[in-house]
């Protein structure tokens, strides 16, 4: 009699992965790493479709993931103790999926096997962003693409 093994996101708290299970649940998507702004008058967050400098714009992954925090000094680390502040994070998001109780999407790589899907289904926004040094800050409104939350 054939076994079904319950995956590690479902059986597992965000509390008890290990630092390759936390890892693996990254999509790839990069929407993380787009600049945000925030509306000062309600807190509501936006995201630009203006990538961080360190973010390859046609693969979404960090191009110097290990040391990024000595060239971006904001960039946020997320961790399973922050996940009731993962509000910000696309609803796609499995970080966020996870944290909420729900499952990862079909097409994601962990369901699907195929790391390429976040890309081919456009999820991840590979090949439409802008770099930051492209866009002035003061016109980083112009470039909105969806409000999170």
């Amino acid at each position: 009699m054939a076994t079904t093994t319950v995956p590690f996101w479902k059986r597992k708290t965000l509390a008890q992965l290990d630092t390759g299970e936390w890892e693996s649940l990254c999509d790839g998507c990069g929407l993380c790493c787009l600049q945000k702004l925030e509306d000062e008058d309600d807190g509501a967050v936006y995201y630009t479709r203006i990538a961080c400098k360190l973010l390859d714009l046609q693969s979404c992954r960090c191009c110097d993931y290990p040391n990024r925090f000595k060239h971006v000094p904001d960039c946020i680390q997320l961790t399973p103790a922050q996940a009731d502040q993962f509000k910000w994070l696309p609803p796609t998001c499995a970080y966020r999926l996870v944290s909420e109780g729900k499952d990862l999407p079909r097409w994601h790589h962990l369901v699907c096997g195929d790391p390429e899907a976040v890309h081919a289904e456009r999820i991840s926004q590979a090949g439409r962003m802008l770099g930051e040094h492209e866009v002035a800050e003061e016109d980083w409104e112009e470039h909105l693409i969806f409000r999170a939350g």
